[in-house]
């Protein structure tokens, strides 16, 4: 009898070990799927805006920079970027931005001088992303496996993260001919710092849809073409772009499979 009771509690005991080992073999699994699509595609337009010596306000009168902020000077932009997930919070990102920023005084503190460029720009960078809320159900099966979001399930669809890194800006001025007499250099390529914020929202296991905010500080005060005696800080402009990503399978070399 006693036997028998010993060898049913061993019985038992195997058996919750390995229903232990199950379960948890089934949640790193589970918490492991993102890395099925590790990579992501993107695509994106958007506007641009641009704070440099042409088009603004003096600081007296501007609180923040708020009034510097104009429909007048908003110009478009293309983008295009390949992100790679290192952890389930933080990937990094080589990005691709094509677009023109412009200015005229006038909107500004400088009517009367009546200086306005349009510069055109190319902008490869190198970024680092941390998602501080990341969305519920990346780690679905069903969902990593391609199929729709259940409905109802918005806000566990969510991530927001906040980025910045390195970047190079290409530029080309086009002055207009108030402008053009006072070009100090009418191309040229600077460092630039960008720092921003973004949000996204996942459709199915292969698309999310998004929109970031991103403001970048540029190591030259001459993309506009022209600097004066009175300016106290280099160039600084504003991309708000709207992305479709697309989520790309992992290989089972660790590369994406197409």
């Amino acid at each position: 009898m006693i036997l028998d009771q010993i060898h049913n509690l061993n019985v038992m005991r195997k058996m919750l070990m390995i229903s232990a080992i199950l379960i948890i073999m089934s949640t790193v699994s589970d918490a492991q799927l993102w890395k099925l699509r590790r990579y992501e595609v993107t695509g994106g337009v958007g506007t641009t805006q641009f704070f440099g010596d042409i088009g603004s306000f003096s600081r007296d009168r501007n609180i923040l920079g708020i009034k510097d902020f104009s429909f007048r000077n908003t110009r478009f932009d293309v983008s295009a970027s390949m992100r790679y997930r290192i952890l389930d919070n933080v990937a990094v990102r080589l990005s691709l931005a094509f677009g023109y920023f412009h200015s005229t005084d006038a909107r500004g503190s400088n009517p009367d001088r009546g200086f306005e460029f349009r510069s055109l720009f190319f902008e490869p960078a190198l970024l680092g992303e941390y998602y501080f809320i990341k969305n519920k159900i990346e780690n679905s099966y069903s969902v990593m496996k391609g199929k729709s979001v259940a409905p109802g399930s918005f806000f566990s669809r969510l991530d927001f993260y906040a980025f910045t890194g390195i970047g190079g800006l290409y530029y080309k001025v086009k002055p207009n001919e108030n402008l053009a007499s006072q070009i100090i250099k009418s191309t040229g390529f600077s460092a630039v710092l960008p720092v921003g914020a973004g949000a996204s929202i996942m459709y199915s296991g292969n698309i999310k849809l998004g929109a970031e905010l991103c403001g970048t500080y540029a190591f030259s005060d001459l993309i506009d073409g022209y600097t004066s005696a009175n300016s106290k800080s280099n160039d600084i402009f504003y991309l708000l772009t709207f992305n479709f990503i697309y989520k790309i399978k992992t290989g089972a070399n660790g590369l994406p499979s197409f």
